[in-house]
């Protein structure tokens, strides 16, 4: 890709446009591989699962955890499934664009329940399993929904007990669960028959309906888990997916002979994003969204790619470091060794070259003694990870790139249907999140850094928000994502969250998740960091351990009997802990340096409200949370400029 300016200094004042194939564009053009919309505006989702069946019927489409091991499902039992379930709606009364919401985890089911309702004209509002029943019932109201899917009875009970509130809610369809006497509560075994019955009566229906879906139809309703005030419901049309399909395909990354290990939330776009892709490709998939079986699973599946974020990254970093630590003299001398050899092969890649010589020997040997092993706790034959979600470390992706393991980072928001860039295995920099796919064009505000995108995956707006939606997504097509970044040679790399960017007292601003990204990767002690000073005096910290880490540190310090809690406040673990915030302070510019830091009593997590469902820092719930404690670091404190 060629190198692009970002000089603003043309006669419009506006800053340059840049197209998927990375060169600068004038305002208004198009770039040369864009993907263009299918003529007549009728491809959708619900035609390219029909268009899927039709090409590969015999080919293995899923694969799921049964008793004693796995069954899988071909297209064309895919297609009587999704077939039942879509009848089945129908006979319920779905008409077409009303929405149906998913309310569960990770599993066939969610998928085989999008489909269908995406083939009987319906759109699909996600809702986490993690949401409380007020929650619910707040997304089921404001999307109108009539038709909900539950996961079992525990999810089935949220809405039972807002039934009252939800006035166009018709009836619930459970996977697992029971039935209600009154009909309100359904089976999926019993709404599947009925669409079968349905499908008896009427044969040509089904396809009929699936193929009269328009590409501007709303296809998917995702509220965003924003960290304050009510989720705003982003509306994506099927051509937002067709696009991220047909843009990843040209990409060129996968093929219908890859094997995808999918675990992560399907209500969140990022998984939504896997799904399409599959049906696009028509690669296998094996679902399974329990997060204590992703290791077993790797081992059995044996995929050749894996969407992750990078929490899971960083849990695997800090276990590998600590293991060849415990190793001890030789052992860790000869990992170190490696690691080394292993960054300066990857610095080539990173180039478009590849080592030989005596580094090319020296991987050999760093290959044999560590990597291998490491490479082989993934299934032995994974080609790549794509990342995304939130930031991946510089410390953290160096390594697994130092190992041969290679992530390639990409990045989206939900209001762009989740891919918009990503780094490609022939052209990937660490550090950045990649090149735009094909068809997404971007802008860099000269003002502020903030990024615009435009294209196909753009959404079509915040449901119900017009104002909103006008503050976001501009007459003319560009969205202001709200993130900070830099378009050089082609790749787009990500500073800070224009919200989250912090301005001390003394007018600096600090970037926290470049810092908060250093130290975990850092201290394997630690599990969350959250750094804070915006409007302060100075920056300070608040981390959470990581309780295996913990445990073991505690034990190996002859301070095995104590709880979490009481580790929290042991002098011992604070003085280690500052000591790995000496270190990052030591490469921070003075302004941005730590200056106090606290350890929480418990880990953040997603129940607690602390993280979104993928793991991601919900900043401003947490410095409301611990207000008090992050007023206390700053009384009687003196303005540091």
């Amino acid at each position: 890709m060629t190198s692009t300016s970002t000089d603003t200094t043309s006669k419009t004042n506006a800053p340059p446009v840049l197209g998927g194939n990375g060169s600068p564009m004038t305002s208004g053009s198009t770039s040369k591989s864009g993907i263009a919309k299918a003529p007549g505006g009728t491809v959708s989702v619900a035609s390219l699962f029909l268009d899927r069946v039709a090409a590969t019927p015999d080919r293995k489409a899923f694969t799921v955890p049964s008793a004693g091991g796995w069954k899988t499902l071909t297209w064309k039992e895919t297609r009587e499934r999704v077939m039942a379930i879509a009848c089945g709606l129908r006979a319920l009364g779905l008409e077409s664009e009303q929405r149906c919401a998913i309310l569960s985890g990770t599993r066939l089911d969610w998928i085989l329940a999008d489909i269908g309702i995406l083939c009987a004209g319906g759109a699909t509002t996600t809702i986490y399993p993690q949401n409380t029943p007020d929650e619910c019932a707040y997304i089921l109201n404001d999307s109108n929904t009539v038709l909900a899917l539950a996961e079992d009875d525990n999810q089935v009970a949220k809405l039972v007990a807002k039934r009252a509130e939800l006035p166009k809610l018709k009836h619930v369809i459970t996977f697992d669960g029971k039935p209600s006497a009154d009909g309100f509560v359904l089976t999926l075994a019993s709404l599947e028959e009925k669409g079968r019955e349905a499908h008896a009566k009427a044969p040509d229906d089904f396809e009929k309906i699936a193929r009269a879906v328009k590409n501007d139809a709303l296809a998917t309703l995702i509220y965003t888990s924003g960290t304050t005030g009510k989720p705003k419901g982003v509306e994506l049309t099927h051509d937002c997916w067709v696009y991220t399909a047909e843009a990843l395909e040209a990409a060129g990354i996968l093929g219908l002979d890859d094997v995808q290990l999918l675990w992560l939330p399907m209500a969140h776009s990022f998984g939504k994003v896997l799904e399409v892709i599959q049906i696009k490709l028509g690669f296998e998939t094996a679902v399974d969204g329990r997060q204590d079986k992703l290791v077993d699973n790797l081992a059995a599946i044996k995929p050749t790619f894996v969407g992750a974020v990078p929490r899971v990254f960083e849990k695997v970093y800090n276990k590998v470091i600590a293991g060849a630590k415990e190793g001890g003299g030789l052992k860790y001398a000869i990992f170190k060794w490696a690691v080394e050899n292993g960054k300066q092969a990857s610095a080539l890649r990173q180039q478009g070259k590849q080592p030989d010589g005596f580094l090319a020997w020296k991987l050999g040997i760093a290959d044999k003694l560590v990597f291998s092993k490491l490479r082989d706790k993934f299934g032995g034959r994974l080609r790549f990870f794509v990342s995304g979600s939130a930031p991946l470390s510089r410390e953290v992706h160096q390594f697994f790139d130092a190992a041969n393991i290679l992530i390639l980072e990409g990045y989206g928001l939900t209001e762009t249907s989740a891919a918009s860039f990503v780094n490609l295995p022939n052209k990937f920099r660490i550090g950045t999140v990649g090149p735009p796919l094909p068809g997404t064009e971007i802008k860099i505000v000269p003002e502020d850094g903030e990024i615009l995108i435009k294209g196909r995956g753009v959404m079509r707006g915040y449901h119900g928000l017009k104002e909103q939606t006008a503050e976001t997504l501009r007459p003319d097509g560009w969205l202001a994502t709200g993130d900070i970044g830099e378009f050089v040679d082609g790749f787009l790399r990500i500073t800070d969250r224009k919200k989250d960017l912090i301005k001390t007292s003394g007018g600096k601003y600090v970037a926290p998740q470049a810092g908060e990204g250093k130290l975990k990767a850092m201290c394997p002690l630690l599990s969350q960091v959250v750094v804070h000073g915006n409007n302060r005096q100075f920056c300070s910290m608040l981390v959470s351990l990581e309780p295996e880490a913990a445990k073991k540190w505690a034990a190996e310090n002859g301070l095995g009997a104590l709880s979490y809690e009481e580790l929290t406040k042991n002098d011992a673990m604070k003085a280690a802990i500052q000591g790995y915030i000496d270190q990052l302070n030591a490469g921070l510019a003075r302004y941005e340096s730590i200056k106090k830091f606290a350890i929480l009593p418990k880990d953040l997590t997603v129940e607690d409200g602390d993280l979104t469902p993928t793991l991601k820092l919900k900043r401003k719930a947490v410095e409301t949370k611990y207000k008090e404690l992050l007023d206390s670091f700053y009384v009687g404190a003196v303005a540091d400029v």
